[in-house]
């Protein structure tokens, strides 16, 4: 039986989808957040299962297989780099990184209202938050949600 914390935590995390996803992204964009932040903290099941929404939502293996090199490819658009340069900077805050940038944020801010921004901003705290809670929980990739 599920105690009502439970219940309380998995009514909150939906309540914050649901404002992540009414934000006015791209839902395959928000994948390529997710799939990219959960590359960078090595959390295997928000890899795996964000690569399999991903692809739900239309995305192609190409640039899939490509997004952990994506400044490095032709395949992803001008917006598109901005929010994973956004991605990368505000999660890796650790041992001096700089964060997010003027340069990041003034990138981010000319391809997105912000409404936008704050639903992207809410996808990279929700997938650092997950890619976290997997990590302490020791995680195997396999399940999807």
């Amino acid at each position: 039986m599920k105690s009502r914390a439970d219940a309380d935590v998995t009514t909150a995390v939906r309540h914050l989808y649901k404002a992540v996803h009414s934000g006015g992204v791209d839902p395959r964009l928000l994948g390529l957040v997710h799939v990219r932040v959960s590359q960078i903290n090595g959390c295997s099941p928000c890899v795996f299962a964000g690569v399999a929404t991903a692809k739900k939502h239309g995305e192609t293996d190409e640039r899939l297989h490509n997004l952990v090199a994506w400044r490095e490819t032709p395949f992803f658009t001008e917006a598109e780099r901005a929010a994973l340069a956004l991605a990368e900077a505000a999660t890796r805050i650790q041992d001096g990184a700089p964060g997010v940038t003027d340069e990041i944020w003034d990138a981010v801010a000319a391809h997105f209202d912000e409404k936008q921004l704050a639903a992207l901003n809410l996808e990279i705290a929700l997938t650092n938050f997950f890619n976290r809670i997997n990590r302490t929980l020791r995680e195997q990739a396999g399940k999807a949600w």
